[in-house]
């Protein structure tokens, strides 16, 4: 698993797709955060917290992820290249942990360089130093959980065909479902409305952001990255037979 980790990772910065998520993740937070005029904008907010960009941060990722797993096994399956990786010394599970992983470090990277939001608006804080750093670390690790989702839901989209666009289209329309879907779902249903919100992303998110790290949203995450690495080593099954 480690040699395809491995190569998953200089597949991606062995080519322009690297540098372009990590560019274009942190040219549209900047822009939003910092000169767009709007609710995203932390300089006119007049608070010195990071709310804004946890706020924005899973709408982008919700297209960035899509985009970075589209290839993952659409093009092993296009290419022929699928056969080849079948008769590696390797189980359905490394096959599938290691396209995860290199996924999911690449887009960590990205977020790695936003760490320079905290120490800024730290510094400009009034008086400097202002910023609650128990909800800014946990919706940081709220963020983590939330993009490893992504990642498990595109790494199985990338499965259902050989087309990079159509397996784009249905990550989006699958992040897009279990980050807002529910709770849009659940403002329909009255009485029954907080236990099917429950059951999406943003409500997890928004539990962790408070900077209270419940086991409830970390089980949450970690079943949901399951189940559909699970359902991509099924798919994968399916491929051999």
């Amino acid at each position: 698993m480690k040699a395809l980790l491995l190569r998953e990772i200089k597949s991606f910065f062995g080519s322009p797709i690297g540098y372009l998520v990590i560019g274009i993740f942190l040219l549209l937070n900047g822009l939003f955060l910092w000169v767009f005029e709007g609710e995203f904008n932390i300089l006119n907010s007049g608070f010195a917290d990071m709310s804004p960009f946890f706020k924005l941060a899973p709408w982008i990722l919700i297209f960035l992820i899509p985009a970075v797993t589209m290839r993952s096994f659409s093009d092993e399956k296009k290419q022929g290249t699928i056969e080849l990786l079948f008769t590696k010394p390797l189980s359905n599970w490394d096959i599938v942990n290691g396209k995860f992983l290199g996924a999911l470090v690449l887009i960590i990277l990205a977020i790695v360089p936003t760490i320079i939001y905290v120490l800024t608006i730290s510094h400009f804080g009034n008086p400097q130093g202002n910023i609650d750093m128990g909800s800014t670390l946990g919706s940081y690790f709220g963020l983590l959980f939330l993009i490893a989702s992504y990642t498990a839901i595109g790494i199985f989209a990338s499965t259902l065909s050989d087309n990079q666009i159509v397996a784009f289209i249905i990550a989006v329309f699958c992040c897009f479902f279990f980050y807002f879907g529910f709770d849009g779902i659940a403002s329909f249903l009255g009485n029954y409305s907080s236990m099917f919100a429950a059951l999406g992303m943003d409500y997890h998110f928004k539990s962790m952001s408070r900077g209270v790290l419940d086991t409830r949203d970390i089980v949450y995450f970690v079943s949901v990255t399951f189940l559909f690495l699970s359902a991509t080593v099924y798919q994968l099954k399916s491929l051999k037979w």
